[in-house]
């Protein structure tokens, strides 16, 4: 079994729990808007470790962190809310949205509805919903269920299978993931070879193995318009101003 099978059986285990909730809806930030400004836009990760690095950045303050991203240019704030495998918790994800004024993304293995109000219910602007982990007609069904929630959502694929369904679907955010889900290596190379097959009119993110301002420039004149990154800049243990460093050499 794959890493990432492995993470979608915790999963399903994980969705027979979940609650009903109180919804408490709030006016949501748009990550669109966000993303959309001139210039590569930056979102921001907070992730305490992965399957791939192990620990991170562990018994960090997310908190301070997501305020530091802002203080240092990002756009929008992604928060890693997988505990088993990533080290995070929807706790961290409503401390963070309530600490900064940016979009902030609700960044884990989304497959059931429960789950899309659920993240309404801790107050996130946006979530992630990953293409490989699911098949056409339950992204298109999760793509529906965020619209009625009110909220905006990226969706991210790394398989070129999948390439086709995605151009049709549309989303208005979508992602290009270099890190092979099932093996957990990147390949920054890969952002060119699926760049041509991205929605035209789609706000394009170039997701995993970014950590240079060289990369940052190399993605930017492929026609990305944001970067997602986490590891490199909390492997740094001062991610605020890692992120600030990176912007200062993309100028």
């Amino acid at each position: 079994m794959n890493i990432l099978d492995t993470i979608l059986d915790a999963k399903r285990q994980e969705i027979k729990h979940i609650k009903d909730v109180k919804i408490q809806k709030i006016q949501p930030r748009s990550l669109k808007q966000a993303l959309s400004s001139s210039g590569i836009s930056v979102i921001a990760e907070i992730k305490m470790k992965s399957p791939s690095e192990g620990d991170i950045f562990p018994n960090a303050d997310p908190v301070q962190i997501a305020k530091e991203y802002e203080s240092a240019g990002a756009s929008a704030i992604s928060v890693l809310t997988d505990e088993q495998f990533f080290g995070g918790s929807l706790d961290i994800l409503t401390a963070v949205r309530k600490a900064v004024s940016i979009p902030v993304i609700r960044k884990d293995f989304i497959i059931d509805e429960k789950q899309i109000l659920e993240t309404v219910h801790h107050q996130a602007d946006a979530f992630l919903l990953i293409a490989d982990a699911l098949d056409q007609d339950a992204l298109q069904q999760l793509m529906n269920d965020g619209n009625k929630a009110g909220l905006e959502f990226l969706v991210e694929y790394h398989d070129e299978e999948h390439a086709e369904y995605i151009f049709v679907l549309n989303p208005e955010i979508v992602g290009i993931n270099c890190r092979n889900l099932k093996t957990m290596t990147t390949d920054i190379s890969y952002f060119e070879r699926m760049i041509s097959s991205l929605p035209s009119n789609s706000i394009k993110v170039a997701e995993s193995g970014i950590s240079t301002s060289a990369d940052l420039k190399y993605v930017s004149d492929l026609g990305y318009d944001a970067v997602l990154i986490g590891t490199s800049f909390m492997k740094t243990r001062n991610p605020g101003k890692a992120l600030e460093t990176l912007l200062e050499g993309r100028s």
